[in-house]
């Protein structure tokens, strides 16, 4: 009996690997992945006028109303399929294309997506808009004209027969097909109660991608949500909002002659436990949307206190009220001021403490380098006076001599002592993602405080004024800056236990932050101000800080910190920072630490580079 059924699942699995093989339009052999040109995509959409703050993602699959054939019905493929759509803040190509039988055709067809998503604006009508895009693309670049009707005439080969399709469906083919030949030239649109197969060479409606939150699911009675996925890619799923029904308030009719006994009712979950389900991503890929309620359900009497701030004696210590401070809405293109409530802390616990032994000696060395830079000397040009005669300013007397205009200058240089006129700032992202482990021993947390703690006794050493804070956030009412050293304070066992003493929590509200360490270096006297931002991920919150909105914001604050004569500068460990970054900081204005286990030791190490002469 067991032989038959394990047969039985063997020929089932053969069937239908081979009938879904069969009744695919796409052509495997020649498929391309969107993770291998999702650089040079965002640089093409972004050079031809996109906007900077949007990322190019995968499209999840989109539920279509087609005709499909016999064979498909059978295999029950091609009820949902990506497509390309684009929005103010997003830009969403398949994950995958493989439409066409030739490789290069399809890597032309990501290529010719990222530039009209570059054209294009809000979407009012999909069949006009999308003509009007490309007529105006192909406009402004005639180039593309070859290349746009190799794609079309590759792709009308594999659209369905309109003589095969019934009246109305097959004058909206015959329309669409007109309009990918010729864009603009039609302007009427026959109605179908099915919809057309997708056209990959156009654009289609946006998809509502709000973020329901867990304990919050706002206004909105639609979202999405990011699958947990693992190692796949991160696709996000529609989510909709659902009643809760606890079958309250109803009307219960029955017969008491068939009442024979009372019990107390007790609500139970047969089909929920404590433990994890391992499976849970995969079926969270398999769903098509996901659906939310506001019920909440005690779990194995865990708390999650990452998601509401824990009790006034347990939290950390409040220094004085809260600052109010502005945040850039890119989508008004102003400030909104007082929008943001910054709250100064420090860490509840904490009690002076040495530096750990596991850092003494690489402490030690640092320190002997830093040294160095306090007794440097250097060569002071056009002195009056000196010990070496200055040939560059001698050349450029003569030279004015020779021209009749001779002026005062010093002749020679002088060695004298180096006077570092230099403040710095250290702002340590400390939200929740540092408590990810990097290996078996060593969590993001681990590494950011051994940082802070080596950087401390690194600028001690040379004699730096320095400050070191850390950050992190719980929407816009509670920004949360742990002050660990102040400009005014001294490096010592204080200072390093309140370090020691830091815990992770919240999310990563990074432009609040970067204002208020802009208002605090600029009160420093200094000339050279410096500020750095050490991170593991991108800026994230609750609420509308997700996405373009925390990028955006993040860019102004920093261009406001450059404004302020400032020279920001952010160290992460973010394998995937090359994809925001640049936008945020400029091209030279971060560092990628690959092996994150090296930052307390290469953070050090950057500052000596960043603050050479």
């Amino acid at each position: 009996m067991a032989f038959s059924v394990e047969v039985e699942e063997w020929v089932g699995g053969v069937w239908h690997r081979f009938i879904t093989r069969r009744a695919s339009p796409d052509f495997p052999e020649a498929c391309v992945e969107l993770s291998e040109m999702q650089r040079p995509l965002a640089v093409l959409f972004r050079a031809l006028g996109g906007a900077s703050g949007v990322g190019v993602e995968a499209a999840s699959a989109r539920e279509l109303m087609l005709r499909r054939n016999l064979l498909q019905q059978v295999a029950g493929t091609c009820k949902q399929l990506p497509v390309a759509w684009c929005d103010a803040n997003n830009l969403r190509l398949p994950s995958s294309l493989a439409v066409y039988p030739e490789t290069r055709l399809n890597q032309e067809l990501y290529r010719w997506l990222a530039l009209l998503a570059a054209q294009s604006g809000s979407m009012r009508h999909w069949a006009r808009d999308n003509q009007r895009w490309t007529q105006d693309l192909l406009e402004r670049y005639p180039a593309l004209r070859t290349r746009y009707q190799r794609l079309v005439e590759a792709h009308l080969r594999l659209r369905p027969d309109p003589a095969q399709l019934p009246k109305d469906e097959a004058a909206l083919e015959r329309a669409l097909c007109q309009a990918l030949r010729e864009p603009g030239s039609v302007t009427h649109w026959p109605r179908s109660e099915h919809a057309p197969w997708p056209l990959p060479l156009w654009l289609y409606p946006a998809e509502n991608l709000g973020e329901p939150q867990a304990a919050d699911l706002g206004d909105e009675d639609e979202g999405s949500l990011l699958a947990p996925s693992g190692d796949q890619k991160k696709l996000r799923k529609r989510a909709t909002r659902v009643e809760e029904n606890t079958g309250k308030g109803g009307l219960l009719l029955f017969r008491l002659e068939n009442l024979f006994s009372w019990s107390e009712h007790v609500d139970l979950d047969r089909c929920g436990d404590d433990s994890e389900d391992m499976d849970a991503g995969r079926v969270a890929e398999d769903l098509d949307e996901l659906a939310l309620s506001r019920q909440r359900m005690r779990k194995g009497g865990g708390l999650k206190l990452h998601l509401d701030l824990p009790p006034a004696d347990v939290d950390d210590i409040p220094l004085g009220e809260g600052l109010k401070l502005p945040e850039w809405d890119y989508r008004k293109q102003s400030l909104q001021k007082d929008y943001v409530n910054l709250q100064m802390m420090l860490p509840r616990g904490s009690e002076p403490a040495p530096l750990p032994a596991k850092l003494a000696p690489l402490a030690r060395r640092l320190r002997r380098q830093f040294e160095h830079l306090r007794n440097d000397r250097q060569w002071l040009r056009q002195q009056p006076q000196g010990a070496e005669l200055d040939m560059q300013a001698w050349l450029d007397f003569h030279v004015e001599r020779q021209h009749g205009q001779c002026a005062e200058r010093g002749l020679f240089m002088e060695m004298r002592q180096n006077r570092r006129d230099l403040a710095s700032l250290l702002l340590a992202d400390l939200s929740m993602s540092t408590d990810a482990h990097l290996d078996n021993e060593h969590k993001v947390i681990d590494v950011i405080i051994d940082s802070l703690l080596l950087f401390g006794e690194s600028l001690s050493a040379v004699g730096d004024q320095f400050a070191l804070y850390g950050f992190s956030s719980l929407r816009r009412q509670q920004v949360r800056m742990q002050e660990l050293k102040s400009f005014k304070q001294r490096y010592d066992d204080t200072t390093r236990g309140r370090i020691q003493a830091l815990r992770p929590g919240y999310y990563t509200r990074m432009g609040a932050a970067i204002r208020q360490a802009t208002q605090l270096l600029s009160e420093c006297k200094q000339r050279r101000k410096l500020l750095l931002l050490v991170t593991d991920g991108k800026p994230n919150d609750l609420d509308l800080y997700e996405g373009r909105y925390g990028v955006e914001d993040t860019r102004q604050a920093v261009l406001e910190a450059r404004r302020a004569g400032l020279l920001p500068f952010c160290i992460t460990i973010d394998q995937e920072a090359g994809d925001y970054l640049p936008y945020m900081f400029g091209a030279n204005g971060f560092t990628l630490i690959k092996e994150p286990q090296q930052l307390p030791f290469r953070l050090p190490q950057l500052y000596k580079q960043l603050t050479q002469p």
